[in-house]
């Protein structure tokens, strides 16, 4: 694929993060100037997993955000629909239950978990309004969901910069460190065209998930979403 486009064609999307998948943990960790360490660390305290919990960690890639889910004593379920990173996943941590899926066909039954999370995930699904009522099914009554997402800084001066930033900076910086750098201009391209904070916790709702909150990381360049079934 030589440039990620923006209609989300399953398929290509899949193969692209197959693509980036041996390298991305330390791609994402240099184009977010450290910044993703903090932003796990957020949905980890917004998700407050306890021991025994089942937790439902979707687009989990190689599992560096569903380890800190276990290391707190939940059963958490790493879930996603590129076999790359699931592999580059189980390799480095075997003890992950790593699970093949789409966010819009769920392989798990109806309210399995007590918590479902997806950071920066959402805006990669091809109809994130089923994704979403997706989670709302496989999650039990009472359960909670927390979606991390870019998003669209609040301050105007610095959305202009950031923008600038996604659309001239990012491209070169990911042609030095990542395998695959045309999937990062899909990235910059998508978190563009991504709604904001509002819209997406509207579309939250309407996917049937009460009382949707969210809380604004780095200014708003990542937002938190929390809701409950």
């Amino acid at each position: 694929m030589a440039r990620a486009e923006l209609d989300k064609q399953p398929t290509d999307v899949r193969r692209m993060f197959d693509a980036v998948a041996r390298r991305y943990d330390v791609t994402n960790d240099v184009l977010s100037l450290g910044q993703d360490r903090r932003w796990r660390r957020d949905v980890i305290e917004a998700v407050d997993p306890q021991p025994g919990e089942r937790v439902l960690d979707l687009a989990a890639g190689t599992g560096t955000s569903s380890q800190p889910f276990a290391d707190r004593g939940a059963v958490v379920v790493p879930c996603d629909f590129s076999l790359g990173m699931l592999q580059v996943g189980k390799r480095a941590r075997p003890a992950l239950p790593f699970t093949a899926g789409d966010g819009t066909r769920l392989p798990f039954a109806d309210a399995t978990f007590d918590a479902v999370t997806i950071s920066f995930g959402l805006r990669n699904i091809v109809d994130p309004a089923a994704g979403l009522a997706e989670m709302l099914r496989v999650t039990r009554p009472g359960g909670r969901l927390v979606v991390c997402e870019f998003s669209h800084p609040t301050w105007a001066p610095f959305r202009t910069v950031y923008i600038e930033y996604l659309m001239r900076a990012l491209p070169p910086i990911a042609r030095a460190v990542s395998s695959s750098p045309d999937a990062y201009v899909y990235l910059a391209e998508s978190i563009r065209a991504w709604p904001d904070q509002r819209r997406l916790a509207d579309q939250v709702a309407a996917a049937g998930w009460r009382s949707p909150e969210w809380r604004n990381l780095s200014g708003g360049i990542v937002a938190l979403h929390r809701a409950t079934r």
